[in-house]
C-alpha cells in the first residue's frame, strides 16, 4: 500500500485518462492560486469527475477516483483567461477531502499501482485493430506522439478509452479498474 499524499483537486464534468491530453481554461481565483502553487512546487493536481455540482462556484462533489494532471503548456486566451494544456499521469483513489477557505478541494489520495506491461491477449486482438483504424481515420491530431504499442494491453485500453465515444461514467469505471485486461473486457463489451 502506498503512502497517502495531499493533492489539490479540480473537479470537471469530464474524465482525464492516463497519457491523455486536456485543455483547461482557468479563471477562478482558487484555481489560479492552485496553478501558481503547483508550478512553484513542480507538482500536479488531480482531475476528478463531478458527481454532484458544477465546475464553477460552490465546491462540487468529486468522484473517488481520478488522474494526476501535469501542465505541459500554457497560454493566455484573447479574453485574458489562462489556458492550460494538461497531460494525465498517475491514477489515484481519494481517501478524504477537505475544502480550503478559498473553496479549493484538497484530497488525501493513494496512488494506484502502475500498469504492468502485459501483452494483449488473443481475446482482445480485435481492440488493437479497432484502435489502429480509429487513429488512421482520425488523422494527425489524434496520432500518438510516441510509438504505438498496439500489442500492450494497458496502452491499447487507455488510448481506446480516450478516442472512443464513451460516457464519462464509462471512463470513470475504467479508472477504477486496476487490471488492464478487465478494462479491455469492458471496452470490448461497449463496442456495438
Amino acid at each position: 500500500m502506498s503512502e497517502t499524499v495531499s493533492l489539490p483537486l479540480f473537479p470537471l464534468h469530464s474524465v482525464l485518462l492516463p497519457n491523455a491530453s486536456l485543455t483547461l481554461r482557468i479563471f477562478e481565483r482558487r484555481y489560479l492560486d492552485m496553478v501558481r502553487e503547483c508550478s512553484r512546487n513542480e507538482t500536479g493536481f488531480g482531475i476528478c469527475l463531478i458527481l454532484k455540482g458544477d465546475e464553477v462556484g460552490t465546491p462540487a462533489t468529486p468522484a473517488a477516483h481520478g488522474v494526476e494532471a501535469r501542465i505541459t503548456d500554457f497560454d493566455v486566451g484573447p479574453d485574458g483567461v489562462l489556458v492550460l494544456t494538461l497531460r494525465g499521469h498517475r491514477r489515484f483513489h481519494v481517501e478524504q477531502v477537505r475544502v480550503r477557505d478559498n473553496g479549493l478541494i484538497v484530497a488525501d489520495v493513494q496512488w494506484a499501482e502502475p500498469d504492468h506491461d502485459d501483452e494483449l491477449r488473443p481475446e482482445h486482438a480485435l481492440l488493437s485493430t479497432v484502435l489502429e483504424h480509429i487513429i488512421e481515420q482520425a488523422g494527425n491530431p489524434y496520432a500518438p506522439k510516441v510509438p504505438m504499442l498496439l500489442d500492450q494491453a494497458a496502452w491499447v485500453g487507455w488510448k481506446l478509452a480516450e478516442l472512443m465515444p464513451l460516457e464519462e461514467s464509462q471512463r470513470l469505471q475504467l479508472l477504477q479498474r486496476d487490471d488492464p485486461h478487465q478494462r479491455l473486457d469492458d471496452l470490448l463489451g461497449w463496442i456495438p
